[in-house]
């Protein structure tokens, strides 16, 4: 694997897009960026950071109750709320505070909550925060469970997206395609990489990669 390249946040430096160019293969794409955001998950000044710009983007919201927390995000989740909170954010929650959970896939690869978790969705305004936003299947498949389980999907958090909205709820984001231009994701069967013999560099997901 070559050595990362960075892209820092204008409003904060303590939010750092790492980044490696090459050929990778995620569960629903081809792409040509591995985006490495495991540090601003997992070090504490890196998620705060994010989580609290990530709210900056929220606090003109009327509510929210509940993060769902997909691909490791729940770290970055739990500063988010914090932030809101002590904005002041409005949450209907007898609480008054917000939940944040994540998913749980069954055998079909299906998202699911189980009874004990499900009362966190069940008429509930619901904020999906993901790391990054590219083909969408995975936030269509979230959007999907949290409207089977009784939930108002509100709003999309994300640090890097590719799209401005799936499914017509709109995507805030840190870091678009205005900063990595050149960010491109392909079906397996039309990737220009492969047809072109570039080798796969290592196959990636919401945990991280596995080089070959």
């Amino acid at each position: 694997m070559q050595d990362y390249k960075k892209i820092d946040y204008s409003k904060n430096k303590d939010v750092v897009l790492r980044y490696i160019p090459g050929h990778f293969v995620t569960p629903n794409s081809h792409v040509n960026y591995y985006m490495d955001l495991s540090d601003m998950k997992a070090r504490q000044r890196e998620a705060r950071a994010t989580g609290e710009e990530l709210a900056e983007m929220y606090l003109a919201s009327d509510v929210i109750d509940t993060i769902l927390c997909l691909n490791g995000m729940e770290v970055i989740g739990a500063y988010l709320a914090n932030k809101l909170t002590k904005a002041g954010m409005i949450s209907a929650n007898a609480h008054k505070t917000i939940y944040i959970t994540s998913t749980e896939y069954n055998t079909s690869g299906q998202m699911m909550f189980r009874e004990n978790n499900q009362h966190m969705i069940k008429g509930k305004r619901v904020l999906v925060l993901i790391d990054t936003a590219t083909t969408g299947e995975t936030l269509r498949s979230a959007l999907r469970s949290v409207r089977f389980y009784g939930g108002t999907p509100i709003g999309i958090s994300a640090i890097y997206s590719v799209a401005a909205k799936i499914d017509d709820i709109p995507i805030r984001s840190l870091y678009s395609t205005a900063d990595l231009p050149d960010y491109a994701g392909h079906n397996f069967e039309d990737c220009p990489l492969c047809k072109a013999g570039i080798p796969i560099d290592a196959i990636c997901n919401g945990y991280g990669y596995s080089t070959l």
